[in-house]
């Protein structure tokens, strides 16, 4: 049978860069993997972030958005029925940041994928330096999320102090607390930095399985949240830069979690990755011409104020 894992966590917590570290090292030990991104999105900048790592170990794919749950739940099965098909030793699975981890499970327990896959493992990543106050609805997936994680691993833990990292495990504590889950994280915290890891830690990592966590559930918590895609925005890289911390400034566009993206540059492109405590532009090989921002209610006519198609000027 197919190993799967899903690496859950929310807005731009970091489930990227550590698919990133963990297919690295299983294409390093000889595995022939699948990634498969789950997006609600109709495109993926994800996927396009995790491009480099497509060889003969390692193929993408991405489970087209854009549509209902229902539909969206009938393509991540039919996508799932066809990597299973394609020879992988390891499948690994990464969801939207707003993610109903119940429809991973189901969907594995259902004919043909229960006799084609064995779950492996459920990772939940979530940032060091996690806002302490968040609203219910983001308390909810973050608790969500980590209920049922074989382990928890703490992003950017390069740039947290202990006093951060354990306000943070206790304010993931608190939230499923408040969602009636009876489990409190302790021992399956990983705080260390995942650029140090060694081979034993990744083996470990290998054995993390999966808990079934009982909590209350409110499955229309996800709808709270809103993403609006900013096609062919033509701005200078400094023009970007002033955009985004505007916006983030701005309240009438809403409670912005994530910025993410590309700005095309001469024969090049830049990475747009920011949240309210850092904006990341970096330069990568390929990308698309789209900005999408992510958070609670959100305004596109605020919005649109910073980011203006050019095409529809």
């Amino acid at each position: 049978m197919v190993k799967i894992d899903l690496i859950t966590g929310f807005l731009g917590s970091g489930k990227t860069t550590f698919i990133r570290q963990y297919a690295q090292w299983l294409i390093k030990k000889g595995y022939n993997i699948g990634i498969l991104e789950n997006d609600f999105g109709a495109v993926n900048v994800d996927m396009m972030l995790l491009q480099d790592l497509e060889g003969d170990n390692c193929e993408l794919e991405m489970v087209s958005g854009g549509c209902d749950k229902d539909c969206h739940r009938r393509r991540f099965k039919t996508k799932l029925i066809a990597m299973g098909m394609s020879g992988y030793d390891r499948v690994l699975v990464e969801p939207s940041g707003i993610y109903d981890v119940d429809e991973f499970f189901d969907a594995l327990h259902e004919e043909p994928l229960d006799r084609w896959y064995e779950i492996g493992n459920v990772f939940a990543i979530v940032d060091a330096k996690l806002p302490q106050e968040l609203s219910d609805a983001a308390d909810y997936l973050l608790a969500a999320e980590a209920a049922d994680a074989g382990a928890v691993l703490l992003s950017r833990a390069r740039e947290a102090s202990a006093a951060e990292m354990d306000a943070t495990v206790a304010h993931l504590n608190r939230a499923l607390k408040k969602v009636g889950c009876s489990r409190q994280l302790d021992n399956e915290i990983i705080r260390s930095n995942w650029f140090e890891f060694t081979d034993e830690d990744f083996e470990r990592l290998m054995r993390a399985g999966y808990q079934m966590s009982d909590y209350c559930k409110a499955p229309q918590q996800e709808e709270v949240f809103d993403s609006f895609f900013f096609m062919h925005v033509k701005m200078t890289e400094e023009e970007l830069l002033g955009a985004v911390h505007a916006v983030f400034a701005d309240r009438a566009c809403g409670h912005i979690f994530r910025i993410k993206g590309f700005l095309p540059v001469g024969d090049g492109w830049l990475e747009l990755n920011a949240t309210r405590r850092e904006t990341l532009l970096k330069p990568i090989s390929r990308g698309q011409e789209i900005l999408i921002v992510i958070g609670e209610g959100l305004s596109k006519e605020a919005l649109q104020k910073y980011f203006q198609d050019s095409e529809n000027d």
